[in-house]
């Protein structure tokens, strides 16, 4: 508790320093969240400290209270599966994603390097002629509320350098973002992706309508630590040679948001050419040419070196063909020889759109039992934007028809068949997911999303069968089983003063299912239950 007190008031000194908080405001507020008895308090105390209500982002705050049941991990032993040792371990929890990251916070805090999320923003489908928000069930303050304890904790969840991912569509986009603004950070904002879903293509019932073929993508990091994976588009080439080695020819005039002669002065200067094609800053009576620097929208530009560099290495390092002048770079076998090119912040493309997320589900379960599945490459896309690490872990606590689940899936593989693991590796990837789903039942589900669909769905890959051993689906004449374990496990609970022998929290509670060896002494285990599942007696006050 103390850590998150401390980030919570790191966040309330950010916002004094970028002067939307007032000091003598500030200082009340830190005061009181270090006197505060719990963690709820604290948050709800730092949340006082924001002003965006003035910038229209307004929505009545669901408050978590303390109850007298813990709620805890009980594994789904007919669910769960398990095919090779050598595999990861994947992890699907049912039940409410709240009380499921409450619980992952016990084992995965700042742990967790990739979250995408899909969140559910209206209830109809959302094809063309979907209403959504303004005449149905899912009010805005719902989905706003809903959301702010779950990125709080998720952003817990989150590695220094992690990333998180948000699905969310063009009515609700404003507002979504102000809220991760808040709660993630308006300064770890690093995009909003446009992509083209499909929807909106074909013309619409009135021609005074514009189509709407876009949803977004929201893009935040954890903190400063985080980079984002650039792009392999080839290798350098080394064309040239003389008595140094083999070189290429890079400019010599600066690029980039100070490569002008007003940033850098001193990086501004006539450079003569002379008619031995030598290059000097004194104009002598063989000079054939003046060079400088080319204007940069409209301003002067500048050079790379400073006079005194260039008079030193000019001979060696600067080559001249008569109207620019390039630098000389040299092979060096101990640099990355990589071209990298940065991925453009928005999303197109076939494999992108809705119409394929759907036909990849509906060979895989069937056709209609999900409404709008995201389509693998979107997830896909978002993993491989941040730089590989092993034993990568990625989280999606509204998991719906196990997209997520699929798409690390096939990145592993994908890594083994293209060789990019590790230098001289046949081994496939070893990123492991977590999807949370609750099993909300529907007209195409009747016994939950989470046992007609996402389950079925990752059984149905990773082992090419389904729990009742059928194999009649059409995703198996193309593909071949990925293989790996799942973990299935459902929040169960069990009250905070129970007593009756075999059924205390300190024998319900298998600390294995959170990362724990089996306790050697019953001290030790009252010693971790009563440290970690105080957090997940709160609720939601609806």
């Amino acid at each position: 508790m103390e850590q998150t007190k401390q980030s919570l008031i790191n966040e309330l000194k950010q916002r004094v320093s970028d002067r939307i908080l007032e000091q003598t405001n500030a200082d009340l507020l830190i005061k009181l969240i270090n006197n505060a008895d719990s963690l709820d308090e604290a948050i709800n105390i730092a949340a006082l400290g924001t002003t965006y209500k003035r910038t229209g982002l307004h929505f009545d705050k669901r408050l978590e209270k303390m109850s007298n049941t813990i709620k805890y991990f009980k594994k789904n032993e007919t669910l769960s599966f398990h095919t090779d040792d050598n595999k990861p371990t994947h992890k699907l929890i049912i039940g409410d994603n709240y009380e499921a990251l409450q619980n992952l916070l016990i084992q995965y805090r700042g742990k967790v390097n990739v979250i995408y999320i899909d969140p559910p923003y209206g209830k109809d489908s959302m094809g063309e002629f979907a209403a959504t928000n303004y005449n149905n069930a899912i009010t805005r303050d719902n989905l706003l509320s809903m959301l702010y304890p779950r990125l709080q904790l998720a952003k817990q969840l989150l590695s220094d350098d992690g990333v998180i991912f948000c699905s969310i569509d063009d009515k609700n986009q404003a507002y979504v973002k102000c809220l991760m603004d808040e709660v993630i950070g308006e300064g770890n904002f690093i995009a909003c992706a446009p992509r083209k879903t499909g929807a909106g293509d074909a013309a619409t019932r009135s021609s005074s309508e514009l189509r709407k073929p876009f949803d977004y993508l929201l893009i935040y990091k954890r903190g400063n630590d985080t980079e984002l994976q650039k792009k392999i588009v080839g290798e350098k080439e080394y064309k040239y040679c003389d008595k140094l080695g083999n070189y290429k020819l890079d400019k010599f005039q600066a690029s980039g948001s100070d490569a002008t002669r007003k940033a850098r002065p001193n990086l501004y200067y006539p450079i003569y050419v002379t008619k031995n094609s030598l290059l000097s800053l004194k104009k002598t009576e063989d000079c054939i040419k003046t060079i400088l620097p080319q204007k940069i929208n409209g301003e002067d530009g500048r050079w790379m070196w400073k006079p005194e560099k260039f008079e030193k290495d000019k001979d060696d390092y600067l080559f001249c063909d008569g109207t620019c002048i390039f630098r000389k770079t040299y092979y060096d076998e101990d640099e990355d020889q990589n071209i990298y090119q940065v991925e453009k912040a928005w999303i197109d493309g076939g494999e992108f759109r809705n119409a394929k997320g759907t036909s990849d589900l509906s060979e895989i379960i069937s056709k209609n039992i999900f409404k709008n599945p995201k389509p693998i490459a979107l997830v896909e896309w978002c993993i491989n934007l941040v730089p590989k690490k092993d034993n990568q872990i990625i989280l999606d606590f509204f998991g719906g028809s196990g997209t997520t689940g699929h798409a690390v899936l096939d990145l592993n593989r994908s890594e083994k068949k293209e060789g990019n693991l590790l230098e001289d590796s046949q081994e496939e990837g070893n990123r492991t997911f977590i999807l949370c789903q609750l099993n909300e039942k529907t007209e195409t589900t009747p016994n939950g999303i989470a046992y007609d669909v996402t389950s079925k769905r990752l059984k149905r890959i990773m082992t090419g069968e389904c729990y009742d051993g059928s194999k009649d689906f059409k995703w198996l004449e193309k593909n071949e089983p990925y293989g790996g374990n799942l973990d299935v496990y459902e929040i169960d609970s069990v009250s905070n003063f129970e007593w009756t022998e075999g059924k205390t929290p300190f024998d319900v509670i298998d600390e294995t299912l959170y990362g724990k060896e089996k306790f050697a002494s019953v001290r030790e285990k009252i010693e971790w239950v009563c440290g970690n599942f105080d957090k997940t007696q709160k609720y939601l006050k609806s």
